[in-house]
């Protein structure tokens, strides 16, 4: 379970929540330009752009959850259990692990015009990154510096598709063509009071403010969480300040925010949101909150991280911090 949108003020931005039910040692991490990555086929790439993101840390590999490099290219992957499928390597095409995309795609490319270019000779196997990492069933998505988004699935009917994202939100299962579709249940739904339709024959009033989104599914589901996210997104106002932009943005997560305890996953699993994050693609900077911890916290891309040999590990700030004003 997750949560993923894109947001454009006078900056782009790119965040989405981890609902989790166990952590995976997640720090802020920042790749430099010119880090070479070792690839499962044998070959490797060094990475043009640098990167900041969230990853689990195995060495000096960063294995991201999601990221967005220095020139406004945003990628995060979400979970797709039972529609994710990886297959066996084919000659002649860049076979990759999932986890080794986002760095590929983050570390090579600047726009979502040169993603496209490179996908269709793209193929992702099902390689572990070792035998106690077993690999993630995800879908990806991507977005560039002007907000565009689009969606990268890879399923055993379909093969590896591409698929346009003018919503600018993802979630989790059914595929992303039932998403779009499902949303057309919804058109009804308004930010503005309703208009009486029922009968013109009855003197029907709206007696509460928010009643035109009756009807807006307020459930956990993966199908529920993408109805509200698009309905919160597109109907959100918002200044173009920093600080208002990444408040609002924040504010949109929040209402897709999983309760500890209330959603129970099979074998009693509880899930919950373990942290919520909002890049400034535009300016390299990379927001988060954690459950425990709900003041903001940001890290950025500098000059001295994008330029440093190693990747820069950043530990996450866990306990709450509260400020008293008196």
């Amino acid at each position: 379970m997750c949560t993923c949108i894109t947001m454009k003020t006078r900056d782009v931005y790119f965040g989405r929540t981890m609902d989790i039910h166990y952590r995976f040692g997640e720090q802020v991490s920042v790749t430099p330009r010119g880090f070479r990555f070792p690839l499962k086929s044998g070959d490797s790439f060094e990475n043009w752009y640098a990167m900041i993101g969230m990853a689990s840390v195995h060495g000096d590999y960063p294995l991201y959850a999601e990221a967005t490099n220095e020139r406004g290219l945003s990628m995060a992957g979400l979970n797709f259990p039972e529609n994710a499928w990886y297959g066996e390597p084919i000659p002649g095409k860049r076979n990759l692990t999932p986890y080794e995309l986002i760095p590929w795609v983050l570390g090579s490319f600047g726009t979502l015009e040169e993603v496209r270019r490179e996908l269709s000779s793209l193929w992702l196997v099902n390689i572990p990154l070792d035998p106690d990492t077993p690999v993630a069933p995800l879908h990806w998505m991507i977005s560039d510096a002007q907000g565009s988004s689009i969606v990268l699935e890879q399923t055993r009917e379909e093969g590896l598709r591409i698929y346009d994202n003018p919503f600018g939100v993802l979630t989790n299962n059914p595929t992303f063509p039932y998403h779009s579709m499902n949303l057309n249940s919804f058109m009804n739904l308004t930010s503005s009071p309703p208009q009486n339709r029922f009968c013109k024959g009855l003197d029907l009033t709206a007696f509460g403010s928010g009643m035109g989104s009756i009807g807006l599914p307020g459930d956990n589901s993966p199908t529920s969480r993408f109805v509200r996210a698009c309905f919160n997104r597109a109907n959100s106002l918002c200044g173009g300040t920093e600080e208002e932009s990444v408040s609002q943005f924040f504010h949109i997560l929040d209402n897709v925010w999983i309760v500890r305890g209330s959603t129970m996953a099979k074998g009693n699993i509880c899930d919950t949101t373990t942290y919520a994050c909002c890049m400034n693609a535009s300016r390299g900077i990379y927001y988060y909150k954690t459950y425990s911890n709900s003041q903001l916290t940001a890290v950025r891309l500098t000059e001295s991280n994008i330029n440093a040999k190693r990747p820069t590990f950043y530990p996450l700030e866990e306990e709450q911090q509260i400020r008293f004003i008196n």
